[in-house]
């Protein structure tokens, strides 16, 4: 499109837009109202300390005003004072003197604010509806990373490095919560779910963090007659007709049960489940294959329900690498038989660390770093070229989804690996044989 024709279309478009302008009515601008704010999210600054974010519903926010702050979760009534009045310019915060009704701010000096409160004028306290936070659903385990390549990539990883970062995530991350444990070197994480959790580590390597987690575990709770509950999913997926079976298929092996079946078009489905958790874990990659890189899936929390009795985890085991060494072409020639490999050669590895995906339900220890003799002796055909199968990179969610009871993910700025909580093949063994679990 040229030039006169983008001037012609917007010359012809502009009566358009204003008359569209004119019908939309102004926002109230009462300056007298008394002072009515809710808050909808939570910042943190080093500096200020917690910022609440919300909407001015009615009057105008003064810097040094008293207020009382009331309704939330916990409904108490308790007075604060507006040390810090911010507005957003696009994506920055400018600070400015007194902000109006219909204006988002970010208000500092009330360090005990949480998401859901109100904030009032001390002689008209009116809280507004409560907003309602989902619970912690799935949990995992933050470990100071002990592998031998401890600390080679990261910037941050004694367990106070570790401990400040996950402590300062919650002032801000309202869904989320972090526990001590008896051991000084791990923390118990909970959030929403996997993607949840995911975004976390993510952003902590980014940072320069060094670490170790587990796998995700979903959070069950005690009923009132002493059943136990565990938390449901409302899963709804869109997928071409003919991937139909194998969804429903995997989906009931996995405690799901189908609630409605709408067509779309011609060609698809939308299919909504009840599901637990639990049985979301290692699904969406499933599905990928499926339906050949066409189905979508999106899923919310529905609350908790009866537990629905064991669900199969992944029929396959891991291949482990047998010493520490970089990875040979010659090596990585015979282990690929067992399996897929998930590292190619000159990869450096240390004993204990999963290289591949054992084709059946067990673990096989291989030596990934062997090499080949040399030797005077030649014959035809021996020194042929190795012909090696690509490995599988997988990504951070994949290895959270694809780790067993027993192994971790190590998790530093510069890669993401899988390794058995005990790397010793012999310590292994020996607790194998005495039933005790890793």
């Amino acid at each position: 499109m040229s030039g006169y024709e983008v001037d012609q279309l917007e010359h012809s478009m502009k009566p358009i837009f204003d008359t569209i302008l004119k019908a939309i009515p102004a926002p109230a601008m009462d300056d007298t109202a008394p002072l009515q704010i809710l808050f909808s999210t939570i910042d943190y600054d080093d500096y200020v300390g917690k910022i609440g974010v919300g909407r001015i519903e009615r009057g105008v926010a003064r810097r040094g005003q008293s207020i009382v702050l009331c309704g939330g979760e916990s409904n108490k009534v308790r007075p604060a004072r507006i040390s810090r009045l911010y507005r957003f310019e696009g994506l920055h915060r400018v600070e400015v003197e007194e902000v109006h009704a219909g204006d988002i701010l970010c208000m500092a000096g009330a360090d005990d604010l949480n998401v859901g409160e109100t904030a009032c004028d001390p002689n008209c306290v009116e809280p507004m509806p409560f907003v309602h936070i989902d619970e912690p659903t799935v949990s995992m385990l933050f470990k100071v990373n002990d592998s031998p390549f401890a600390g080679r990539e990261g910037k941050y990883v004694t367990s106070r490095n570790i401990r400040e970062r996950l402590f300062k995530e919650v002032k801000t991350n309202v869904s989320m919560r972090v526990e001590e444990t008896e051991s000084t070197d791990t923390f118990k994480v909970s959030g929403r779910g996997e993607l949840h959790l995911s975004i976390l580590i993510e952003t902590m390597r980014r940072e320069g963090y060094e670490f170790a987690v587990t796998r995700p575990k979903v959070i069950m709770k005690q009923g009132p007659n002493g059943e136990m509950l565990e938390p449901m999913e409302e899963l709804t997926i869109d997928v071409p007709t003919e991937f139909m079976g194998p969804v429903m298929e995997k989906l009931g092996a996995r405690k799901g049960e189908m609630t409605d079946m709408t067509a779309i078009g011609d060609y698809s489905t939308r299919v909504k489940f009840m599901i637990p958790a639990r049985g979301l874990m290692g699904y969406r990659s499933e599905l990928l294959t499926d339906t050949k890189g066409n189905g979508v899936m999106s899923h919310i929390f529905a609350g908790y329900d009866t537990y629905k009795g064991p669900i199969e985890s992944r029929s396959s085991g891991s291949l482990v690498a047998h010493e520490t060494g970089d990875t040979s072409s010659y090596g990585l020639f015979y282990a690929q038989e067992r399996g897929r490999m998930f590292v190619g050669p000159g990869i450096p590895v240390y004993e204990g660390q999963v290289v591949g995906e054992n084709a059946r339900d067990e673990d096989i220890v291989v030596n990934v770093c062997k090499k080949k003799h040399v030797t005077n002796m030649r014959a035809a055909g021996s020194d042929e070229a190795l012909r090696l199968t690509p490995p599988v990179v997988f990504t951070l969610e994949q290895c959270l989804e694809f780790i067993a009871d027993d192994e971790l993910v190590e998790v530093t700025p510069k890669s993401i690996r899988m390794r058995k909580k005990i790397l010793s093949k012999e310590q292994r063994m020996k607790l194998a044989a005495r039933g005790i679990k890793a």
